[in-house]
């Protein structure tokens, strides 16, 4: 498998991130849905990868820059086929020795709170990220769990 910086120009990666947000609306009330679309992907404070597996599309994730120390962590997706394979666990692990690289000291995100988003929490905690209060711009939300950490 290999990671790349995508410019979210291609048709696949377009349908991949188009799948995620209709799954993402079909589970959560609209209100509570903060997954980007392509748009707000391409602005310059977003670094987006995706994740190959030969010439398969199997993953893919940002780091949102939300100043100059802090970023947060969006668009974690594997490939549902790829669920529990090592795509998401290999992308994190890169999203955080880049956020290092560039210089930040802490990552934060936004994920569900209900059994869907389980093992994404699980795999959160597991790369050290613990429960904290909103950030940025979030406000308590029954759907929303956030999470934090140091770098």
């Amino acid at each position: 498998m290999k990671i790349i910086v995508d410019d979210l120009s291609g048709a696949e990666i377009a349908a991949f991130l188009d799948e995620h947000l209709q799954e993402m609306r079909s589970i959560t009330p609209l209100e509570s849905k903060h997954a980007l679309d392509l748009d707000a992907l391409r602005k310059p404070e977003v670094t987006f990868w995706t994740v190959i597996d030969g010439d398969t599309l199997v993953g893919c994730g940002a780091l949102k820059r939300l100043d100059a120390e802090h970023a947060e962590v969006k668009s974690m997706r594997t490939r549902p086929v790829r669920k529990r394979s090592g795509v998401a666990s290999l992308l994190l692990a890169h999203i955080i020795t880049e956020a290092r690289r560039m210089g930040l000291t802490r990552l934060s995100l936004e994920t569900g709170s209900d059994e869907f988003f389980l093992p994404a929490r699980k795999l959160y905690e597991k790369f050290g990220f613990e429960y904290c209060e909103p950030f940025a711009d979030y406000r308590p939300d029954p759907y929303s769990a956030f999470m934090t950490r140091t770098l």
